[in-house]
């Protein structure tokens, strides 16, 4: 069939590739050091552990690990999930988790319930992108809060009232590493109460923390009026693609349509390794290894950020996660510096890429948990590099603005 035959629907229009993804393209480059994609460190990864389970599991019971599945996940599993939440303050019977195919399709299922052309959804600003994705085919328009240090400001969600929803990264953000305090996260939910504002409420990081724990999930101060979304993919390993949806009863019975007719259910065999992996009990020890890993990261990029880009940029240490945003001179665009890094031998990821309405072109974030220490910092003074050239040419150029 000629391709000219196909007729694509109108929201096809709005599929955009991932500046992220396209960038995860050329970490295969020799000697590039990928401080671009969030991609967790694979030398975390429970290899061994997963082993050991797969072998067990496909001894004892093949025929139900590779056998179609309820769409609501294994019973098991979404028991340990509810069980998981109420430690953390946010209590839920298993009736209500759903397992997903990573939080990613969370997302996905929530906007095509939610989201049609002409409605509208509040977001963060900056806000992760691949969210933004996921909202777009949907034709819905994004819709910005205005934000401070502390995450989205209380008073300013009556600005976007009458919006299908309000979504939120409180833990670690993706891009910016910030982490809303428990304070700020009872404003925002009895606020969004009043508005009669339903949020969904992202969390793939929270157990990445270094120092302290984050406070109770947003959804704890508002469960009947909060998706809340979590993934495997961060303590685990994204190559599972589990993630779970938790949901107040109407949602959630949609919810396991939705996913009835996406993919029938997650991963039969994923499911079952993760249960027998979770019943041995290694969770709690793996999850300080991999805080361990992050932070070690974590303090050598603040490090070299200090030596090599005091004078360059501002930006604030993170408490957990993954991500350091970077803010540089306003004259300086991010994007047009990532092709000489990439020259230079570094990648990162402008911050254009994480905004519904007007971008900062001049911040960028950083990623602190794919490579080691060492390369960390040689990557952060090549960065540098690019920036002080930048500024220079800028500053040569004849009729422009002095630079700070």
């Amino acid at each position: 069939m000629s391709p000219t035959a196909f007729r694509f629907a109108r929201r096809t229009s709005r599929l955009t590739p991932s500046m992220i993804r396209e960038l995860m393209k050329l970490m295969g480059r020799p000697g590039l050091v990928s401080l671009g994609g969030g991609l967790p460190s694979a030398d975390g990864f429970p290899a061994e552990a997963l082993r050991e389970v797969s072998q067990r599991v496909l001894a004892q019971s093949p025929r139900e690990a590779l056998q179609y599945a309820t769409t609501e996940g294994l019973p098991a599993l979404r028991e340990w999930v509810a069980q998981r939440l109420r430690q953390r303050g946010l209590a839920v019977p298993a009736t209500q988790v759903l397992i997903t195919s990573g939080s990613q399709q969370g997302l996905d299922l929530v906007a095509k319930l939610l989201l049609e052309k002409g409605a509208k959804v509040a977001v963060e600003s900056p806000t992760y992108l691949g969210a933004l994705q996921a909202f777009a085919p949907y034709e819905a328009d994004a819709v910005e809060v205005a934000c401070d240090e502390a995450g989205p400001r209380p008073e300013s969600l009556h600005e976007v009232a009458g919006a299908r929803a309000l979504y939120l990264l409180p833990n670690f953000q993706n891009p910016t590493g910030r982490c809303i305090p428990a304070a700020r996260r009872r404003q925002i939910a009895d606020q969004a109460r009043r508005l009669g504002l339903p949020l969904i409420e992202d969390d793939p990081y929270g157990d990445l923390w270094f120092d302290r724990a984050p406070p109770p999930p947003v959804a704890a101060q508002w469960p009947e009026g909060t998706v809340y979304l979590g993934s495997f993919s961060k303590i685990l390993a994204p190559g599972l693609r589990l993630g779970y949806a938790i949901a107040p009863a109407p949602v959630y019975d949609l919810l396991v349509q939705a996913k009835q007719a996406a993919d029938l259910h997650s991963g039969t065999l994923a499911q079952h390794l993760v249960v027998d992996l979770l019943r041995t009990g290694m969770l709690d020890a793996h999850l300080d290894e991999v805080r361990t890993r992050y932070r070690l990261g974590r303090d050598a990029m603040a490090q070299a950020l200090h030596t090599h880009m005091h004078d360059l940029a501002t930006w604030q240490v993170p408490e957990g996660g993954m991500f350091f945003w970077l803010t540089l001179p306003p004259q300086i665009d991010a994007a047009t510096l990532l092709p000489p890094a990439i020259e230079q031998g570094v990648s990162f990821v402008p911050g254009i890429a994480f905004f519904a309405g007007s971008p900062m072109h001049h911040s960028l974030r950083l990623s602190f948990v794919t490579e080691p220490a060492e390369r960390i910092v040689q990557g952060v003074a090549a960065l540098a590099q690019v920036v002080r050239r930048a500024m220079a040419t800028f500053r040569e150029a004849p009729g422009r603005p002095k630079l700070p």
